[in-house]
């Protein structure tokens, strides 16, 4: 006797078999959570070399292509030379990403080591600055009230010789930074960390530079494999959603680390004409807070506000509008010019995205964070609209802060009305 499948019983084991394995590879992640993390580990550092090689690819090559574009009109005037101006733009392109590197390290680290160096040895000073303008300011109140002037400078005591304990802690680990033991070592576990991870990224430039001479061949033998795995309607949408998210990516981390940059030497040459102390750390500070949108201008300020405080109170006011002097400048005017509006993204969301990237992936999670989910978020939105198309329920927010039913025949008609206009909703 022949036995027959019922293939709608094979869909409903294959779906039963499909919970089982999701279910036993939760409870494994779960229970063997510290395990899985030990072979992330030394996968991402076995593999190092590689991603540093696809990240640097990643952020030089629009660099690549804005040289390419100007070396081809000098070499391509009688015949096209693909590979030699391939070449040239690279070479290029390297040049200026290796140059900028030793430019940092060569002229604004040794500024920001002396800048740590004078703060924590002048943090006494600082103290004696501020009780000084606080007994010039408020002598009358101080006089009138004995016991709040006891409590300011007990707990002015306290905050001081916390500081002076850090400072004394920090000062020899500072002074040490680029020695075998000293801080470097120690933030990497080991001075032969620090040697493999000059060694990763000096292999992944490598990479770089092969990915980037090469780099239709590999997008082509991606997008190969990946019509070979899914049929056309996934692997089109896969490649769409790809290309829309690098676009983002690319264009958002582009746009304000350029924005950050200008804003960076704007407060440098602000703070020289004031003649504000520590022009170069607190320029650093923020030019990179300012990469997270929004809320990095604040970030950045309020440490160099106290810092200003600590050294020059009655320098502080002046500092604090030339700060915001300088955001108003650029969230309306070097911002939009720059990024125009590609996020397209409630405030809420930004704020939503930057807590959670920040939460998980520290510094560097609060940046990617934005434009991840500036890429979800609209996915999410095309899936909501598609499902109340199918259900004939409108699409445009508007409609439902209107308290209707949704459950009524008017919201059938209004669904059938709403596609039939096809407007765009208002998230």
């Amino acid at each position: 006797m022949k036995f027959k499948f019922n293939s709608k019983y094979n869909t409903i084991s294959g779906y039963v078999l499909m919970t089982f394995a999701l279910c036993l590879l939760i409870l494994v992640i779960l229970f063997k959570f510290s395990m899985i993390q030990v072979y992330i580990g030394k996968l991402v550092k076995i593999t190092a070399p590689i991603i540093w090689g696809f990240v640097i690819a990643y952020l030089l090559n629009p660099l690549l292509k804005f040289f390419e574009k100007y070396i081809a009109k000098l070499v391509n005037k009688k015949k096209e030379h693909k590979k030699i101006t391939r070449s040239l733009a690279l070479l290029v392109t390297m040049t200026v990403f290796f140059a900028g590197i030793i430019a940092i390290i060569a002229s604004i680290v040794p500024e920001i080591i002396a800048s740590l160096e004078n703060i924590l040895g002048n943090i006494q000073s600082y103290f004696d600055n501020i009780q000084s303008f606080i007994e010039k300011k408020y002598a009358k109140i101080n006089n009138a009230n004995p016991e709040l002037k006891a409590f300011v400078y007990d707990q002015m005591d306290n905050i001081e010789s916390l500081a002076l304990s850090m400072a004394n802690s920090l000062k020899p680990q500072l002074e040490n930074l680029f020695s075998k033991d000293g801080m470097l070592a120690s933030l990497t576990g080991s001075a032969w960390s620090l040697i493999l991870g000059i060694k990763d990224f000096l292999i992944g430039s490598i990479v770089a530079i092969y990915i980037l001479f090469s780099k239709e061949t590999f997008l082509a033998q991606t997008k190969k494999t990946i019509c070979a795995l899914f049929n056309r309607r996934h692997s089109a949408s896969i490649l769409k959603v790809a290309g829309d998210a690098s676009d983002k990516f690319i264009s958002f981390l582009s746009g304000k680390a350029l924005d950050s940059f200008i804003i960076g030497i704007l407060c440098f040459i602000a703070m020289s004409i004031m003649g504000l102390p520590y022009t170069v750390l607190i320029s650093v500070i923020v030019g990179i807070t300012n990469m997270i949108p929004f809320f990095g201008p604040f970030i950045g300020a309020i440490p160099s506000g106290v810092l200003i405080l600590l050294s020059n109170p009655k320098q502080t006011i002046a500092f604090v509008i030339m700060i915001f002097i300088l955001q108003q400048f650029d969230g309306n005017i070097l911002g939009p010019k720059i990024l125009g509006n590609q996020l397209g993204v409630n405030a809420f969301w930004i704020l939503f995205s930057i807590v959670i990237g920040g939460g998980f992936f520290g510094f560097i999670g609060m940046i990617l964070a934005v434009p991840f989910f500036a890429v979800v978020y609209p996915m999410f939105c095309d899936s909501m609209r598609t499902r109340l198309k199918k259900k004939n329920l409108p699409v445009d927010t508007e409609f439902y802060k209107n308290g209707r039913n949704a459950s009524t025949a008017n919201v059938s008609a209004a669904g059938v009305n709403s596609d039939k206009s096809e407007e765009k909703p208002k998230e």
